[in-house]
């Protein structure tokens, strides 16, 4: 593939206590779900690598999207887009799959590990851990989750590795014949469904906006599940907003802290630890 923008995650390590970041009182080893949007990537790596230093479990889940359109321009192959979802068929599997396993991913776990954490990356293929099947015959291979075998991550986690997980899936129910073997799910989607099925202490979406905000621009600060289910049903949530706010609703099932913050600044993660995803900080929480 040639002629293809190299994808690079630029990150300026530093002493944290040189930036004035307090040391965060970890209560004990409960999991923390965390997924990256693109435009915080470059801010978070060194707090991940922090807290895991500290003594937290956490899953990192990414993914992908602005640079996966950008390599499908590169070859000529068009993206088009049914109700906010790429449509994926098989030319543009190749390259979703290529993006999130091999690309970013591998950015990722680089970058963690070169600060001097542990890092694995993986897909939901491996060890067939996420299950999928077709959302939609429109949509082309594109899934939903089926079934979330929660055993790699526990294992990883176990032997003191972050997974860093790329949110393509085995496609593993319903799957005819001579279909492919590999679904692109969306990234808020797995996120919510893994914290669901370990129980998650927290689930936080690092993004690219302040939070979730009502028709006037306001942050609202916090949402009772019923809210946000409003929220999405009157169009006031709207685009890339619906998919984490539904994901948050089904990790609330098994998670005791949902929050959506704004990632963009340094150090977004540690000062939300620290401020116990109260809301203290900005970000919205959805919760019971």
């Amino acid at each position: 593939m040639k002629g293809l923008r190299p994808f690079r995650i630029c990150i300026s390590p530093s002493p944290l206590k040189e930036r004035g970041i307090k040391g965060v009182r970890l209560i004990n080893n409960s999991i923390i779900v965390v997924k990256l949007g693109g435009a915080t990537l470059g801010t978070t790596v060194e707090d991940i690598v922090y807290l895991q230093q500290q003594g937290k479990s956490l899953v990192v889940v990414h993914g992908g999207g602005k640079l996966i359109t950008d390599w499908l321009e590169k070859q000529g192959i068009s993206s088009r887009f049914v109700h906010g979802e790429r449509v994926t068929d098989e030319a543009t599997l190749e390259v979703v799959i290529s993006v999130l396993a091999g690309l970013v991913n591998k950015e990722i776990v680089a970058a963690i590990n070169s600060l001097g954490g542990n890092a694995v990356g993986i897909s939901g293929v491996d060890g067939a851990f996420i299950q999928g099947r077709i959302k939609d015959e429109e949509l082309g291979y594109v899934g939903t989750v089926a079934k979330v075998n929660p055993a790699p991550l526990e294992a990883l986690l176990k032997s003191g590795y972050i997974p860093v997980i790329a949110p393509v899936s085995l496609h593993a129910t319903d799957k005819p014949d001579k279909a492919l073997q590999v679904l692109n799910i969306n990234a808020d989607a797995v996120a919510g469904e893994i914290a669901a099925a370990i129980g998650a202490e927290r689930l936080i979406f690092l993004t690219d906006v302040v939070g979730i905000c009502d028709q006037s621009g306001n942050l609202l600060s916090r949402l009772s599940p019923d809210e946000a289910e409003a929220l999405v049903a009157s169009g006031v949530a709207s685009g890339g907003m619906i998919p984490k706010i539904k994901a948050c609703l089904r990790a609330l099932s098994g998670t005791s802290t949902t929050r959506i913050i704004d990632g963009r600044q340094r150090h977004a993660l540690l000062n939300e630890m620290e401020g116990g995803g109260g809301g203290g900080g900005g970000g919205t929480t959805i919760g019971k």
